[in-house]
C-alpha cells in the first residue's frame, strides 16, 4: 500500500510547472487541478485508503528520514491537520477561480508555493520541518505584493519580508534552545514560563506571536495585505496566520498571556479600522481583530475553546476569503479601493455587493452564517472559564465588527446615498449590471454559498475538530441576543451614516514605533555617519600617502618631516604678518616639492667602507672600556 502522497508537495511542486505550459486553456485548467488533486488526497485519507486517523490529540506517522542524528518526520496526520488541510485546499480552489484572468505565470507560480508550503507546515511531525516550511512561506508572499509593480508594494514586500525573518529567528534560536536542552525535535506542545530556562521557548512564542499578527505584532498585516496584487491579497488572507494559529494550538495552549492578548486584539484592532479609508486595509483590521478571538481560545486551552479556534480559523478563511474579494473586485474594475472616491457601484456592481454582504454577515456572527457556529464556541468557553473580562472583550468585538465590514465599508464602497459614482470613476464603467468578471463572482458564489450552508449546517464542521463537540449555537438566547447587538448597531450606523464616510487620512499603527526609530538610524548612516567616514577616509588615505612619500627617500625623510612642519608654521604666521611671509611661504613649498622629488641613489649616500670600520671599531672600544671599568 502507499504510505501516503502529500498534498502540499503535489501543489508546491505542480505550481513550479505552471509557465511551462504553452496553451493557455490547458494552464488555467491545469492550475484549477492542482487543490483539487491535493483535496482528493486528502478525502482518501479521512476514507481511511493510507491507514485510520486516531483520536486526537494521537496521530498518524508516515515519511521518517534520517538528518544527522536525528529523524525527520515530514508527515504526520491528526485531526487538527486535517482540518485545516481541508480548508486551505478549498479556499485555493476558490482563490484559482478568482485569479484565472491573472496574465503574470510567476503570480499563479508563487501563490501554489505559498499554498503548497502551508500545507507542507500543518502536516509537519518535527520542528527543523516545520522551520523550512514556515521559511518558505515567507518567501513566497513577498512576491504576491512584488508583483503589483507600485512604489509602495516594493516597499511593503520589503518590509514584509524583515518582519518574517525577523520572526524566523526568534522561532529557529527557540528550536535550537530547545532541542539542545532536551534532545527532541517533535513538533509537541513546550512548556512555558517567565524564568531563564524558558527563554528559547519565549523567543518560539514569539516568532508564532509575530507570524499570527498578534497584538502589538499586527501592524506588517494591514500594511502589506492592502498592496499586494488583488488576486494575491486574497491568497495571504489565509494562509500565514492561520498556520501561525495552528503553531500556537500544537505548542503553547493554555498560556494565559495569549488568551488576554487575543481579546485585547480582538476589540484593538476595531478602534484603528474606525479611521481607515481603504476598503483592503479595513478588511486587514477585521482579519487581525478575528485572529483576536483564535488567539485567545489558545490561551484558554480547554477543549471547547480549542475546537473554537480550529473552527473559526476554518470558517474564517471561508468569509474572509469573500470579504478581500468583494473590495478587490472594485479595485480591478474602477482601479481603487479609497472611500473618498468611490459610492454609487450598487447598479454596476449588485452581484459582487449581495455576494459581499454575505461574507459581511458571516464575520459578524449572524444567525444562520459561519461566523456565527464557530466565533460562539469561543465566546461560550470564555464564558465557561467565569471570566467576565474576556468575555466581554469577545462579545463586544462583534459589535464593532458589524459595524465596519457589514455596514461601513458596502455603504461607503457601493452606496453612500448617490444613484451615479464620481465622473473619473463612471467613466471607467459599462452600462451594465456585470461589470465585474465573471470567473471573480464564481470564486465569491462559491465561498458565500459554504458560508451560508455551514451556517444552517454546522455538524459537517463539528464532525472534524479534534474534540467532541456539545457546543449547541442555536439557543433561544444566543440567537436573540445576537440580533438585539445587530439591530441597535444598525439603528446607530443609519443616524449617524454621514459621519462614516471615508476621508484621505492615513492611520498611524504600532509600526510607527519601528518606523520612526528606524528612519532615524537611516538618516543617521546617510549623513552624520558617512560624513565622518569620509573625513576619516580622507584622513587614512593622507596618512598613507605621506608615509609613502617618506618611504621613496628614507634618507631625507626626516629632513622633509622638518621642513613640512615648519613650512605649516610659516604658512600660519604668514597669514598674519602679510606678503613678504606669503612669499617666503611659496618658495619653501617650491624647496620642499625638490626634496620630495629627489630620487633616492644608494652610490649618492654610500659612505667609504674604511670609515664605517673606523666608527664600528672606536664603538666596539667604547663598550670594552665601560665594561672594564664596570
Amino acid at each position: 500500500m502507499v504510505q501516503w502522497i502529500h498534498p502540499g508537495l503535489v501543489v508546491l511542486l505542480g505550481g513550479l510547472l505552471i509557465p511551462f505550459i504553452r496553451w493557455r486553456k490547458v494552464k488555467l485548467a491545469y492550475f484549477l487541478m492542482l487543490p483539487l488533486a491535493g483535496l482528493g488526497i486528502l478525502i482518501l485519507t479521512s476514507m481511511g485508503f493510507f491507514g485510520s486517523i486516531p483520536g486526537w490529540p494521537e496521530s498518524l506517522h508516515k515519511w521518517q528520514l534520517p538528518f544527522l542524528q536525528y529523524t525527520l518526520e515530514p508527515v504526520r496526520i491528526n485531526k487538527l491537520s486535517m482540518v485545516f488541510g481541508y480548508i486551505y485546499l478549498i479556499a485555493a480552489f476558490c482563490m484559482n477561480i478568482y485569479a484565472l484572468r491573472v496574465k503574470n505565470d510567476w503570480e499563479h507560480v508563487a501563490a501554489m508555493v505559498y499554498v503548497g508550503s502551508s500545507l507542507c507546515a500543518v502536516f509537519s511531525g518535527d520542528l527543523f520541518t516545520l522551520f523550512f516550511c514556515l521559511e518558505m512561506m515567507s518567501w513566497a508572499p513577498f512576491f504576491l505584493i512584488l508583483f503589483r509593480g507600485t512604489r509602495k508594494s516594493l516597499g511593503a514586500a520589503i518590509r514584509y519580508v524583515l518582519w518574517h525573518h525577523f520572526s524566523g529567528v526568534c522561532i529557529l534560536a527557540g528550536i535550537l534552545m530547545h532541542v539542545h536542552n532536551t534532545g527532541s525535535i517533535e513538533f509537541v506542545h513546550m512548556p512555558w514560563g517567565w524564568g531563564g530556562e524558558h527563554f528559547g521557548y519565549n523567543l518560539m512564542l514569539l516568532g508564532f506571536i509575530v507570524n499570527s499578527a498578534t497584538t502589538p505584532f499586527h501592524s506588517w498585516l494591514s500594511d502589506t495585505y492592502s498592496e499586494a496584487t488583488p488576486s494575491g491579497s486574497i491568497y495571504m488572507t489565509a494562509y500565514t496566520t492561520k498556520t501561525a494559529v495552528f503553531c500556537l494550538i500544537i505548542t503553547f495552549s493554555g498560556v494565559e498571556l495569549l488568551m488576554w492578548m487575543g481579546a485585547i486584539q480582538a476589540v484593538f484592532a476595531l478602534f484603528l479600522a474606525v479611521l481607515e479609508n481603504d476598503g483592503r486595509r479595513l478588511c486587514s483590521y477585521h482579519i487581525i481583530s478575528q485572529i483576536g478571538y483564535m488567539v485567545a481560545a489558545v490561551g484558554i486551552g480547554t477543549p471547547i475553546a480549542i475546537n473554537g479556534a480550529a473552527s473559526h480559523a476554518l470558517c474564517h478563511i471561508i468569509y474572509n476569503a469573500l470579504l478581500y474579494m468583494g473590495a478587490g473586485c472594485v479595485l480591478v474594475v474602477v482601479g481603487t479601493a479609497k472611500f473618498n472616491r468611490l459610492g454609487g457601484l450598487y447598479k454596476y456592481m449588485p452581484i459582487a455587493f449581495w455576494l459581499y454582504m454575505i461574507g459581511g454577515f458571516s464575520i459578524s456572527g449572524f444567525p444562520l452564517f459561519n461566523g456565527f457556529i464557530s466565533k460562539g464556541m469561543t465566546i461560550e468557553a470564555a464564558e465557561l472559564m467565569h471570566n467576565p473580562a474576556i468575555y466581554l472583550l469577545l462579545e463586544g468585538a462583534a459589535v464593532g465588527t458589524f459595524l465596519h465590514t457589514g455596514l461601513k465599508l458596502p455603504w461607503n464602497m457601493w452606496l453612500q446615498g448617490r444613484d451615479e459614482p464620481l465622473p473619473e470613476i463612471r467613466a471607467k464603467l459599462k452600462d451594465s449590471a456585470l461589470n465585474t468578471p465573471v470567473n471573480m463572482l464564481i470564486g465569491m458564489g462559491i465561498l458565500a454559498v459554504l458560508c451560508i450552508f455551514m451556517g444552517v449546517y454546522p455538524k459537517i464542521l463539528y464532525d472534524m475538530l479534534p474534540y467532541p463537540v456539545e457546543f449547541v449555537p442555536f439557543t433561544t438566547t444566543r440567537v436573540f441576543s445576537a440580533m438585539q447587538m445587530f439591530i441597535f448597531t444598525f439603528l446607530g450606523f443609519w443616524l449617524l451614516r454621514k459621519m462614516v464616510k471615508g476621508y484621505p487620512t492615513y492611520t498611524l499603527d504600532t509600526d510607527w514605533l519601528v518606523r520612526v526609530p528606524g528612519m532615524m538610524l537611516l538618516r543617521f548612516c546617510k549623513e552624520p555617519l558617512m560624513d565622518f567616514a569620509s573625513s576619516l577616509e580622507k584622513g587614512v588615505l593622507g596618512l598613507v600617502g605621506s608615509i609613502s612619500r617618506l618611504a621613496r627617500n628614507p634618507y631625507t625623510a626626516p629632513r622633509l618631516l622638518g621642513r613640512t612642519l615648519l613650512l605649516y608654521a610659516e604658512k600660519s604666521v604668514g597669514s598674519l604678518l602679510g606678503r613678504a611671509y606669503a612669499e617666503r611661504s611659496r618658495l619653501s613649498d617650491a624647496r620642499l616639492e625638490t626634496l620630495r622629488a629627489t630620487p633616492y641613489d644608494e652610490n649618492r649616500y654610500r659612505r667609504p667602507i674604511g670609515g664605517c670600520a673606523a666608527v664600528a671599531l672606536l664603538l666596539l672600544s667604547l663598550w670594552a672600556v665601560i665594561n672594564f671599568w664596570a
